[in-house]
């Protein structure tokens, strides 16, 4: 059977199944009718609502499921643990938190745990006095400082250094800390959000994390779907993707071909949504008359719907082995460059490497990896114009 192309339109989200609250129960036959006030007020909170998941794209059961925990949580000020894969959309999920909450008058600062090197984590989170070691030549706020009042997101919070771990509960239970070379307490007004890709369960097990911490942290939990498990977003998200980066280059694309469409949602996205992101740009950036082409190569493979959502038995360690190998045979073993399997797994190239160390990941001496390539334009990709 024949698929028909896909058109471009608007992208505009519809937030109907978001507008039915968590009402209580009432008598058969009593109708509530609001005033002209209550309308307002809601007809307000439906045009917040809108403003604050318009980067979340998606109606998959899977993905409602997690918004509307965040619609119940983000009213408290409970800690929350975000969890999901790598490019799953943590960020956008903690600012909707603090958007919808009563401090979104308040700063939202971010903190990536991962990205800062460990001798700078602690003044970064908690500040330091002038002289408080070498270097340290003037006064410094902390980010919990700068987020008085606000929220603090914490990015990457498995890779928090076991050396902070106390620092950061005793902030979390009694809202007070001091700065590198201070004796004085500083106390602040804190909600703290963290989210992390890691097993933090497996790391308390193995004495990576600590367990007093993980269940301070993880008062109310969320866990993001990856998109192997969203596949009927695909669609939107890719029209999402094309009226952006389209409205940034200055095109007009106003046609997916269907065998473009069939390669996206076939694909598991090892990588969710920030590798699909990458590879619309990229596709973007190579149409040519108003049709977007296929930017996946032909190494790329195609696996079966009961394949991607497969999830395979054993430890996170072999779930986690199992797809770095799986990302190497299909990349024929490149680990660097835009179409290696760090860029596919949304990781830097040298974590790559050091994950494969861990794991006791190497390539067959004796086995011939090559890559294959279909015959290609001059843009290096294959792609079919289709006509009115």
């Amino acid at each position: 059977m024949a698929t028909a192309a896909f058109p471009i339109s608007s992208t505009r989200r519809d937030h109907t199944h978001r507008q039915q609250k968590y009402a209580v129960s009432r008598p058969a036959g009593v109708e509530i009718v609001p005033s002209d006030e209550e309308n307002s007020v809601q007809s307000e909170e439906r045009v917040k609502d809108e403003t604050v998941f318009d980067e979340i794209i998606g109606s998959s059961s899977a993905l409602k499921f997690a918004l509307a925990d965040v619609e119940r949580v983000a009213p408290t000020d409970s800690t929350v643990l975000v969890l999901g894969e790598t490019g799953t959309g943590k960020e956008l999920i903690a600012r909707a938190i603090h958007k919808l909450s009563a401090r979104r008058g308040s700063p939202f600062v971010k903190v990536n745990c991962a990205a800062i090197p460990f001798d700078l984590l602690e003044s970064e989170l908690f500040g330091h006095e002038k002289g408080a070691y070498t270097g340290a030549i003037s006064q410094k706020i902390g980010r919990f400082e700068m987020a008085d009042t606000g929220t603090l997101f914490l990015d990457e919070i498995g890779d928090l250094p076991l050396a902070l771990q106390p620092k950061l509960l005793r902030v979390l239970q009694e809202q007070e800390f001091e700065r590198l070379g201070s004796v004085r307490t500083q106390r602040i007004n804190v909600r703290l959000i963290a989210a992390t890709h890691r097993d933090l369960m497996e790391m308390v097990a193995r004495k990576g994390f600590r367990s007093d911490l993980y269940y301070r942290l993880n008062v109310f939990p969320i866990e993001l779907p990856p998109l192997r498990e969203r596949s009927d977003d695909v669609p939107q998200l890719i029209s999402h993707f094309v009226e952006r980066f389209a409205r940034r280059m200055g095109k007009s694309i106003h046609l997916i071909p269907p065998e473009t469409m069939a390669a996206f949602t076939s694909y598991c996205w090892p990588g969710n949504v920030r590798e699909l992101q990458n590879l619309i740009e990229r596709a973007v950036i190579r149409s040519n008359d108003g049709v977007l082409p296929n930017p996946m190569q032909p190494v790329f493979v195609r696996r079966p719907a009961s394949t991607m959502k497969a999830t395979p038995v054993g430890t996170l360690s072999d779930w986690t082995r199992s797809l770095i190998l799986r990302t190497l045979e299909d990349t024929g073993w490149v680990i660097g460059g835009p179409d290696g399997a760090a860029a596919r797994l949304g990781l830097p190239r040298t974590s790559l490497i050091s994950k494969m160390k861990r794991l006791g990941i190497s390539r067959p001496r004796d086995e011939n990896v090559t890559r294959r390539f279909a015959n290609q334009d001059e843009t290096g990709l294959q792609w079919q114009s289709v006509g009115n």
